[in-house]
């Protein structure tokens, strides 16, 4: 463990449909696998505190495209919440791993949901850090189609991202709501050199809209295909306090899915970024996939 309180992971690559994704890793190779997806401009290293204490388990957390050190999406592609499911399919595929637990926060637990729901022999079990699956949406059809075109086409032409400085970027995030502890964490991998100063690496595209936003009648279809053991742990100052529709879907969940448990820790929605958290966070995750037998 370093002097931080997280074991230095290992970094990886891959290629999946001809873009180069990567990620981090901790835990034996021989270890329970593990896929972690992290968070909306996030990436690998928002899992820094909690992967580690993931004893027994190999951890693979993945940039997702357009994140992080992963490549950005050819001209012509989307960031749908659903484009990243045969990307997560094929590096299954380059693991070698016919089935994983899924360990998913804030939008990378929404991805995992989906996953979980349309290939359920591939997903041993689902952990859900602080959401669960996409928020229902009522709005206009045409409408959003509207914006995803209008967005997308001004994602593309959008420049980079220039921050003056590292502190610069984390004065950013903690306006849009994020602790000092989270924005600092995640400063070194959302950012590269630039002439002008530190440039962001995501993907201007991931702030267009959606092309279709789920309805209830389609997130409650999510729910019942989920076959797997669910542990949705949610945050006293997270997603459940700001967004009624999200404490409506865990209780849809707990009707829908055959085995699903839900518990709440101290923290906000990166509560999994905090030291004091992770150690009690990650004994839950263990103690939940070892009472269901999750190999």
């Amino acid at each position: 463990m370093t002097a931080t309180g997280t074991a230095d992971p290992k970094e990886c690559g891959w290629e999946v449909d001809g873009l180069r994704l990567a990620g981090l890793a901790w835990g034996p190779e021989t270890g329970r696998p593990v896929l972690a997806l992290h968070g909306w401009m996030d990436h690998a290293e928002s899992f820094r505190e909690l992967a580690p204490r993931l004893a027994g388990c190999r951890v693979v957390a993945l940039d997702l495209s357009g994140q992080g050190l992963s490549a950005h999406r050819a001209a012509h592609a989307t960031y749908n919440i659903w484009d990243d499911l045969p990307q997560i399919a094929a590096l299954l595929d380059q693991l070698e791993w016919a089935d994983c637990v899924l360990l998913g926060h804030s939008r990378g637990a929404n991805i995992s949901a989906l996953f979980a729901a349309a290939q359920p022999a591939r997903v041993r079990a689902l952990v859900a850090l602080d959401s669960l699956v996409p928020e229902p949406s009522e709005a206009d059809f045409v409408a959003t189609l509207r914006a995803f075109i209008e967005q997308t086409r001004a994602g593309k032409a959008r420049p980079p991202r220039i921050f003056a400085s590292r502190e610069d970027y984390v004065r950013r995030r903690r306006a849009q709501g994020n602790s000092r502890r989270t924005s600092e964490a995640l400063a070194e991998r959302a950012l590269s050199a630039a002439p002008e100063g530190l440039r962001l690496r995501a993907d201007p595209r991931l702030f267009a809209s959606s092309a279709v936003r789920l309805t209830r009648a389609q997130v409650e279809a999510v729910l019942r295909a989920i076959a797997c053991p669910v542990l949705n742990i949610w945050a006293e100052e997270g997603i459940r306090r700001r967004r009624k529709s999200a404490g409506e879907m865990a209780r849809r969940a707990g009707e829908l899915i055959a085995d699903y448990e839900m518990m709440e820790l101290a923290g906000d929605h990166h509560f999994h970024l905090d030291a004091g958290v992770a150690p009690r966070m990650a004994g839950a995750i263990l103690d939940f996939l070892d009472r269901h037998a999750v190999r």
